[in-house]
């Protein structure tokens, strides 16, 4: 509860935490805005494929134009102003920048970066949760090798999910389930950058003022998004997913202790202890009042009758049999909250959320049929979407992960509703995400859970 007393510190002693920025994009801005704000923090440099973009969102921020004239780091480190370039390796090879915040939304990039940061004694932050869905257990294990830390970022809601079960397993209560909310119907698996503004409820006007990327917006909305962080908060807590996706129940918070039960006692889980999203929409479309779909939940599970009657005097919201309660947080704040991240690792050594073992996998998916010599072009676009399924079930039928669907040629047709193995696909197989994902498949597969 003390890391802006810790900030203070650093402040007055003149040693703020050197955070070296790699993608400006819309988190990056969020994150930026808040930084002249936030004491004992020092953004020394900045890396982004458009240097001029990324100084146009600065201003859209409100920074100065005078707070990066550096013209190197070394420049910025001496003077406490922010350098602005292109090459990401400066900011990663560096030896004053003590935290990287991975911000590109790439995941085979984000790859590349953490590993060079982890290599060059550097803590990160990543934001990029696509990346760590598919090889998230064998970057933290790099990072312990290396001695230096590797964290989810706090505002996005795989970290806010990690937080609220830390919470109840701190206070000796056994997680039911924990997730998130979303705005789901089925069809929605469908959407293209092309109609994900209708869908997702804003106009093309409110998308281009904020500068929203719909490739991005739309991997929200098609389902890739919600078992991408599902895959993320699983492998951090250890909780289980559902066999065969995310069910996306419909529920106001009110009815989340109820839905989030096991089906023996009326809920939709398979057994205690998972993951799962709860829509903000009913099957027929009509919004659900007093809905969690910006929000994270946690429901815990009161094993005793002294328990119970605690929760009953004191009022909390139980389902009805008074056995089970969620604690929820309604909204999150994206890059506005990331500075609690940086904070952690830099000044306690600790990760907001960092992946344990290997239980989730997000396997592409088709939208439509799929013919040889296609493209395959990732999360959000137009033809695959990302399926939360148990390592286990991926490894067995070779799933092709989401994260590694960018620009992959198809070789064999391929189904509406199909998921894509690697059988499928003419991979790339020099990156070093493709290196570290095989790697993680050898070393982590065998440790599975048996069904």
């Amino acid at each position: 509860m003390n890391l802006h007393a810790k900030l203070l510190k650093r402040q007055a002693e003149g040693r703020p935490v050197r955070v070296g920025l790699i993608g400006a994009g819309k988190f990056g801005s969020m994150y930026l805005a808040q930084i002249p704000r936030t004491p004992g923090v020092h953004l020394a440099g900045i890396a982004d494929l458009s240097p001029g973009a990324a100084r146009a969102n600065l201003a859209r921020v409100g920074w100065s134009a005078e707070r990066t004239l550096a013209a190197s780091l070394d420049e910025a480190l001496q003077n406490g102003s922010t350098h602005v370039g292109d090459d990401w390796r400066v900011l990663a090879q560096h030896p004053a920048i003590d935290v990287i915040v991975e911000c590109t939304g790439h995941p085979i990039a984000a790859v590349d970066h953490c590993l060079e940061a982890f290599a060059q004694g550097k803590h990160v932050v990543n934001v990029t949760v696509e990346a760590d869905a598919f090889c998230g257990p064998l970057l933290a294990r790099k990072a312990a090798e290396a001695g230096v830390v590797y964290s989810l970022a706090f505002g996005d809601q795989p970290a806010l999910i990690c937080d609220l079960v830390d919470w109840a397993r701190t206070c000796g209560f056994p997680v039911v389930a924990a997730g998130r909310g979303h705005k789901w119907l089925p069809h929605f698996c469908e959407s293209t950058p092309e109609t994900v503004w209708g869908h997702y409820g804003l106009t093309p006007e409110q998308a281009a003022r904020g500068g929203l990327n719909p490739k991005m917006f739309n991997s929200f909305l098609d389902g890739s998004k919600p078992s991408i962080e599902s895959t993320a908060v699983s492998n951090a807590t250890g909780l289980d997913v559902p066999s065969d996706g995310l069910l996306y129940p419909p529920a106001s918070i009110e009815d989340i202790p109820f839905v989030t039960r096991p089906r023996s006692e009326g809920g939709v889980l398979e057994h205690k202890g998972m993951v799962e999203v709860i829509s903000s929409l009913e099957a027929d479309g009509r919004r659900i009042p007093y809905d969690i779909r910006m929000g994270v939940w946690v429901t815990v599970e009161g094993e005793t009758e002294y328990v119970r009657n605690c929760f009953e005097e004191y009022n909390a919201h139980t389902d009805p049999s008074g056995r089970y309660f969620t604690l929820y947080k309604r909204w999150h704040l994206i890059g506005l909250e990331v500075g609690v991240s940086v904070a952690s690792v830099a000044l306690r050594g600790e990760p907001t959320g960092v992946a344990t073992g290997w239980n989730a996998d997000v396997v592409a998916t088709a939208k439509r049929d799929l013919a040889p010599g296609e493209l395959l072009d990732g999360e959000g676009g137009y033809t695959v979407w990302g399926k939360l399924l148990p390592a286990r079930r991926s490894v067995e039928i070779g799933g092709l992960p989401l994260g590694l669907a960018h620009n992959v040629k198809v070789v064999r047709p391929v189904k509406k509703g199909q998921s894509l193995t690697w059988g499928d696909v003419a991979m790339d197989t020099s990156t070093h995400a493709y290196r570290t994902r095989r790697a993680m498949e050898d070393l982590f597969a065998p440790q599975r859970k048996v069904a």
